[in-house]
């Protein structure tokens, strides 16, 4: 650097004389103190706040009570210091500007965790999916199976508030405060099952519930053991990253995306561990599952161990035969495939060379799990949408995996699959952002016509793309492909299904890969896996009879380059579809949005029926308790088996009288407002609540007393669920009762922490009682609260 440069760096250069904020110890004392010196000094002290509600309750707590009720955003005035509400990570003091910033979270001690931000233009949220809808049936986790009937607005002591009504059996009617929304969740079970309703006040319920509770717990205690078992289990630590590795990465033609980044670390962690993999890759059609693959067994092959990747069809091994041949051609890697496409000569050559270590990666149908496959040196076995194979080929696997890394990809899980992963018993990486320049697939469901066919073949052939028709019967096939030619002469058809003969099935699909073909007739069996870019129209015969999962994967196929995909889902008749076909339908074309596929596999889970998510003796109870309660319930016993009982903690119970609810001028839509109402109800943190406050005043405008009172319980009971019992909310008191006594010490801590009267109660159980009035009370209640928390806390 030039002296001439350095003297106009020094030129810029601005020097701030700043320290940090003072440490206060959530001492309201300490405070005042900080405060009147700062004043003393000639320093004026601001303190931001991160909502409204906090700024009101310091301000009462510094004794400006007058002014506590303050405009939402507007800045109180409390002696020399102006309270306001913004974001910053850290206070800070500049005394050459005569300025000191101060922020709630390090007065009392409540260090922010970084929080995701809000995703304006993701996939719909898992509650928007299942939204209730008048008729559906419900489960209280108190009361059992009944039927909702909407939202009512009821006037409860004297206090307007919503209540969701559901009907039980001798017309026994159930409202539920929006404030316990938490306790009714949508009952999914089988397709087509149709539960009994229970009697309000009946102990069938309490019952089902108990015998529920002790199956599940042993389920748990299976579960856990078996997942506990392998991780004890010594696994090869494959070592890190070579040069070859970073080169091979270097050499990917596309941008990796960041969740598909993350998958790979996460993988890369698992496979350096000296304990055997076994990790989940969900992600959606085309999101690149098989480049984390494709690394995954680099990594291996780097260790001299050799790789087998399991697939469910001859034409997926096919393609990723090709892929990995690909993608690896610049290296010494030996990769073979294992399939009918193969002759028993070229087979025997194949297994000769793999039992003495001379292949690499081996790629194969369920053939690789025959006993005359054998491996020299097996280090990593890859299953690719591993739902697909049967109960006696899983078993196989595990025999075959016991000590060695495994990682299954998918696209729509198995229940059993997702939610053991959600349950957190089973690692899992789950891949949601799309490819750059990837476009949805634009999907119709449309009465079979000739000329709507004729015209999307020809769109799509004189765009120069291919097309799939996929007519899912082999004794019309043929049939089918005439009409297609007969329709658009000029175009090239071919066809293909799983019953002819291999080489011939073989030459097509090669074939239409080489674009010598523009329209390809065939069954389900390009389903899964293949990767055609130039493929962009999809025509599926007859989509009412097939399954969500077939639907989705299906037209998966297309919409794999920057080109605007399209699929059109042919029925006979929208008049004559059953009612679950036509839910299926709707639900594809519903969700014509990227990334869905992890949220479809639960919407699948509720229309195709969870019967099997862990084993048929779990069976009855899926069906009695319905999937999302025999969840809850099944995740809590594991989460206690592994010692993280404490994360479980029951909200306390509320009973208020006050108006606390969403008015219909500030949300009009019962569907919106359900949802919102919902997803309250599943905060579970103070930051997610404080995310959802700010979005709704972002779409809504200022939350009306209601909403605001509403929001304020919520705080209270997501605060208060480690300390308290139960919550009496009234006009001008609040009762808490407490999970155990105070012992002395905390009494005179919590006494010395606020500044306003506190009455103990005792008897049958222990508690306290404040008063006030409208949002000082709740303020009040709010830092009472705190203070509890922080002392059960400590006491732990």
């Amino acid at each position: 650097m030039t002296d001439m440069n350095r003297g106009a760096r020094a030129a810029r250069t601005v020097f701030i004389e700043c320290a940090p904020a003072e440490p206060l110890q959530r001492s309201t004392e300490k405070l005042r103190a900080h405060l009147l010196e700062l004043d003393a000094h000639g320093i004026d002290a601001v303190v931001l706040c991160d909502n409204p509600g906090q700024r009101d309750r310091l301000a009462e707590m510094l004794g400006d009570v007058g002014a506590a009720i303050g405009t939402a955003g507007a800045a109180i005035h409390v002696g020399n210091a102006a309270l306001g509400v913004g974001l910053i990570s850290a206070g800070f003091t500049l005394k050459h500007a005569g300025l000191a910033v101060l922020t709630d979270h390090e007065i009392f001690a409540r260090y922010k965790r970084r929080r995701r931000r809000l995703k304006k233009a993701g996939g719909l949220s898992l509650a928007e999916l299942s939204s209730l809808k008048a008729g559906y049936f419900v489960v209280h986790e108190d009361h059992g199976i009944g039927v909702y009937r909407g939202l009512q607005r009821l006037t409860l002591n004297g206090q307007e508030t919503d209540c969701i009504e559901i009907s039980y059996a001798e017309k026994d009617r159930l409202y539920v405060p929006v404030q316990q929304l938490g306790l009714v969740s949508r009952y999914a079970a089988e397709e087509g099952a149709r539960p009994s309703l229970h009697r309000l006040g009946s102990l069938a319920w309490q019952k089902q519930k108990s015998r529920a509770k002790r199956a599940i717990q042993d389920m748990a205690e299976a579960l856990i053991r078996a997942y506990a078992e392998r991780h004890a289990l010594p696994g090869h630590a494959f070592k890190p990253d070579t040069v070859w590795q970073h080169e091979l990465e270097a050499a990917f033609p596309y941008e990796e995306t960041p969740d598909q980044l993350t998958a790979i670390d996460e993988v890369k962690r698992d496979m350096e561990a000296d304990r055997p993999m076994d990790r989940l890759i969900c992600g959606d059609v085309g999101y690149g599952k098989t480049e984390v693959a494709v690394r995954a067994a680099f990594k291996a092959v780097q260790d001299m161990k050799q790789v087998a990747v399991l697939v469910p069809t001859t034409i997926l091994a096919q393609q990723h035969y090709l892929t990995f041949k690909e993608r690896l051609a610049d290296f010494p890697i030996v990769v073979e495939v294992l399939s009918r496409f193969r002759t028993p000569k070229e087979q025997k050559d194949v297994l000769a060379r793999l039992a003495q270590g001379k292949v690499d990666i081996l790629i194969a149908t369920h053939r690789l799990l025959s006993r005359d496959v054998v491996f020299r040196d097996l280090g990593l076995v890859v299953i690719d949408e591993e739902h697909r194979f049967g109960v006696a080929q899983k078993e196989r696997v595990r025999q075959l995996t016991r000590t060695v890394d495994v990682l299954a990809l998918t696209a729509t899980p198995i229940p059993r699959t997702l939610n053991l992963s959600l349950a957190g018993a089973r690692d899992m990486s789950v891949i949601e952002t799309p490819p750059r320049d990837r476009l949805q697939v634009h999907t119709e469901i449309c009465e079979s016509d000739d000329e709507l066919i004729s015209d999307a073949l020809l769109r799509e052939v004189d765009r120069g793309g291919q097309v799939f028709f996929v007519h899912n019967r082999v004794e019309t096939i043929h049939n089918a492909a005439l009409k297609v030619q007969q329709l658009v002469p000029q175009v090239k058809v071919a066809v293909a299904h799983g019953q002819m003969a291999e080489r011939e099935l073989e030459r097509v699909m090669l074939e239409f890969l080489d674009r010598k073909h523009d329209v390809l007739v065939s069954t389900m069996i390009i389903e899964s896996g293949l990767d055609i870019p130039s493929v962009n129209t999809l025509i599926l015969d007859r989509a009412d009879t097939l399954g969500l999962a077939q639907l989705y994967q299906l037209r998966g196929r297309v919409g794999r380059s920057a080109q605007r995909a399209y699929a059109y889902l042919l029925v006979p008749s929208r008049r004559v579809l059953t009612e679950d076909a036509s839910k299926r339908l709707r639900v594809i074309e519903e969700l014509d949005e990227l990334g869905v596929g992890f949220k479809i596999a639960l919407k699948d889970m509720e229309i195709r029926g969870a019967g099997n998510l862990l084993g048929p003796e779990q069976h009855g109870f899926i069906v009695g308790l319905g999937f999302d309660l025999y969840m809850k319930m099944l995740e809590e016993a594991v989460a206690a088996l592994k010692g993280a009982a404490a994360e479980v903690r029951p909200e306390p119970r509320l009973l208020t009288d006050w108006s606390a609810y969403l008015p219909d001028d500030y949300v009009p839509d019962e569907h919106e407002k359900l949802a919102l109402y919902r997803r309250l109800a599943d905060t579970r943190d103070l930051g997610g609540l404080d995310d959802l406050t700010l979005e709704m005043m972002d779409r809504f405008g200022q939350l009306p007393e209601p909403a605001v009172a509403l929001v304020e319980l919520r705080r209270l009971r997501v605060l208060g669920a480690g300390a308290l019992e139960s919550l009496r909310v009234f006009h001008d008191v609040v009762e808490m009762t407490l999970r155990r006594p105070l012992k002395p010490d905390e009494i005179r801590a919590v006494v010395g922490t606020v500044n306003f009267q506190i009455e103990f109660t005792s008897g049958r159980e222990f508690g306290l009682r404040i008063r006030g009035d409208g949002l000082l009370l709740l303020n009040r209640a709010r830092a009472l609260v705190e203070v509890l928390e922080a002392n059960f806390a400590k006491a732990k």
